[in-house]
Order: C-alpha cells, then structure tokens, then sequence
C-alpha cells in the first residue's frame, strides 16, 4: 500500500471550517435577506419581505387554455404592432410597438399561443405597472403564491420579488451555473404557464437570463430515446427549496411537496412534445435503476445549459417585460453584475397539470409531434416516415 499523506488538523481549524460551511448555502434554494438599506430607492415598496404567515396546500383548479381560443394567424396582435423579430430560429421573439396595458382579450389570447410556440416573447418600454402585470397573467391561469421566496413590502401576496442589491454577493463556492437552470416551481400539482417578469431597476450591463427550450431538446434527440423518454415519469421535489429557507431563518408558508410528472410532456395549445425536466427541482426518474436516471438526467441536464442551438439571451432594460412559458422553457439569470442592483417582479399563473404523450393522445385523439417536424412541413420539407412513425430524414452536416 502505497504511504498516506496525513495532515494535522486542530480542533480549531474544524470551527472554522464548519462556520465558513454554514455561511456558504446556495442562492437558488435559501433567499438572500440582506437590504442595502436605501429607504428612498424609488422601488422601496417593492423590496422583498418574508412574512411569517401560513397558506393551505394547493389543490387542482380548472384552467382554461387560451390558446386554443386564439386565431391561429394572430391578426389581431401581430395587425396592432410595428414589428415582429424573431431572435433565434428555435426560441425568442421581440415584439415592438404595442402597450401591453392595451391589449384585447382576443390579443391576449393569441399572445399565448405565441409564448406557447416560441418559447419566450420579449417586450421593451413597458409603463405596465404590477397592478395591471398581475390582471394580464390572470387572463391566462389562476396565479400562484410562492411558499418560500420574497413577496414586495406592500404585501401583494402573488408577486415574486426578485432582488439583489450591493449588499448581495454571489459566492461561486456555494453553486454551480448548472444548478441555476429551472422551470419555475415545476414541482408544484399545477406547474405555471405563461408566466411575466418586468425588470424595474437593473445594471447598465450584465444580469441578462437565458432561455432554453424543451421543444429543440425533445426534437434534437434520436427517435429512440425520444419514445423511451415518452413513456417515463419523474419526481419534481420542494424540498430543498424549503430547507434552504428554514436554514436561512425563514418561514415556510405552505408545506413542500413533490410531484411526479411526465419527462415528455406535450403543451395543450400546440400539441408539441417538450422535455420537461430541470436541475433546480427534478429528483429523480421514477423506476429506473438509479444510475441510469442519474445518467439520463445528467446528460439532459446538460443539454439545456450547454446547447446553444436551443437557447436565447436577452439584456433587460428597464421596463422590459418577458412572457416565458414555464410548460416548455427552462431559464437561468446570469449574476455577473455585483455590485449593481437588479430587481424584478414576477406574475405566475398556474397550467395544467402536465400531460404525457400517451394520456394527450387517449384524451383527445390528436396525434402530439415533434416541433421541429412541423416547422418543415410548413415549410415544404416532409420527412420521410419509417412504419413506426419515426423520421428517415437525412443526416445533417454542418461547416463553419
């Protein structure tokens, strides 16, 4: 046996250890309850407060899919603007010239189906105010009450706060980029859907999100993995999320749950299969050996941080305003700009609870499909099917 090098550790030195161990947590699960201790910020009614109050569990409530209301065409939002960019050819769009204050009900509707198809819809020079940020999202779902994160001082219950400020400084030693990656609370019955942040204060530079699509993943992968992911389940879990607040101090206002649902899931409204797992809350693949969801997870995990062809990145503005759907993106900030402050607030509708592709196509006899598969055939190009229904479509190169 080769000789073992040992060091001489005092009882001290462990101390210390162990105090710099219970100072490093990890952001995303245990919120950050400094205040830079400017009262006269302009925002200051908005700065994140945790109330110790208590809310029943959650229970399923009807949601009404709104796009399926929509004009496919989406005249009426695309007729009452100045310009409609698309900023990859996967995921993202820009709109410009149109208030979101403004917009009908038959406009909201056809905004959903296209938040549900392109992922997410950015909006700049928004006067929206939270009042009104929050009645836009209740068109589209009953809206969800965050058990563990920050609520605004003047105690709008079903705002998320999103806060850093100079007294705020992310510590690379307590978390790795990959464990940003998350679809908002998809570990609640309801997962949300066509959810809203709008950025009110931010840095002249840095703090732009990430965007990555479930779409590009599902349809990235080869037909066999995707059927043998269609037919798998997996746990969505809160309770890190709330242990990490009790280790900060804070009061849990509804129970942690976990949930399990579909790792393909297929959106209501456009009947396309999307890959629905993210680091930040999923546990676990339901009846595999464990290594095998380890590794399944692992590489899917990986996938949606690291494949540029399925992502977006967008610089926020003051009162820039993004609609995502939580259903079919994961998302990520970027915290490269301390000492800078940047402060968002968030409306959350609830969905549905996620379908899988067998329980879509018993209920309503439609045949869900690859994203990507649609987008050709729109286009002239029909792939070539083999007899159980997956693509021959040529092997793609590519030079750069």
């Amino acid at each position: 046996m080769a000789p073992v090098a040992v060091e001489e550790v005092t009882i001290a030195d462990t101390k210390a250890q162990q105090k710099i161990r219970e100072q490093i947590v990890n952001p995303f699960y245990s919120p950050y309850t400094g205040d830079d201790g400017d009262n006269l910020y302009r925002f200051a009614e908005f700065k994140p407060t945790f109330p110790k109050i208590d809310w029943p569990p959650l229970t399923e409530v009807k949601v009404t899919e709104r796009g399926l209301l929509a004009d496919p065409s989406k005249q009426n939002l695309f007729g009452a603007v100045q310009k409609v960019k698309h900023l990859t050819p996967t995921i993202g769009t820009e709109i410009l010239g149109i208030d979101l204050r403004q917009l009908s009900d038959a406009q909201k509707d056809e905004l959903a189906l296209l938040v549900a198809e392109r992922g997410v819809v950015f909006f700049c020079d928004q006067e929206i105010d939270i009042h009104q940020q929050l009645d836009l999202a209740r068109h589209f779902g009953p809206l969800h009450k965050h058990a563990t994160t920050p609520i605004p001082r003047n105690g709008l219950e079903e705002v998320h706060v999103v806060y850093n400020d100079a007294s705020r400084r992310p510590d690379p030693a307590a978390f790795s980029k990959l464990e940003l990656w998350h679809s908002d609370v998809s570990y609640e019955i309801q997962p949300p859907s066509t959810t809203s942040l709008k950025v009110i204060t931010g840095p002249e530079v840095g703090g732009d999100t990430l965007w990555s699509s479930g779409y590009a993943l599902y349809s990235s992968l080869s037909p066999g993995l995707q059927t043998y992911l269609e037919g798998l389940t997996a746990l969505h879990s809160a309770v890190a999320q709330a242990e990490g607040s009790r280790a900060a101090g804070l009061h849990v206002r509804r129970q942690e749950i976990e949930t399990i649902h579909p790792v393909v899931r297929v959106h209501p409204a456009t009947g396309w299969k999307s890959v629905y797992v993210n680091q930040g809350f999923t546990r676990r693949i339901i009846g595999v050996p464990k290594a095998e969801s380890d590794a399944i997870l692992s590489f899917l995990f990986h996938q949606i941080s690291e494949n540029p062809d399925f992502q977006v990145r967008f610089k926020w503005e003051p009162n820039s305003v993004a609609i995502w759907d939580n259903r079919i993106v994961t998302h990520s900030a970027i915290f490269d700009f301390w000492p800078e402050t940047r402060h968002a607030l968030r409306a959350t509708p609830h969905g549905e609870k996620p379908i899988s592709v067998a329980d879509y196509e018993r209920e309503t006899g439609k045949q869900a499909k690859d994203r990507q598969l649609v987008i050709w055939e729109q286009h002239g190009i029909k792939a070539q099917q083999n007899v159980d229904g997956t693509s021959k479509s040529k092997k793609r190169g590519y030079n750069d």
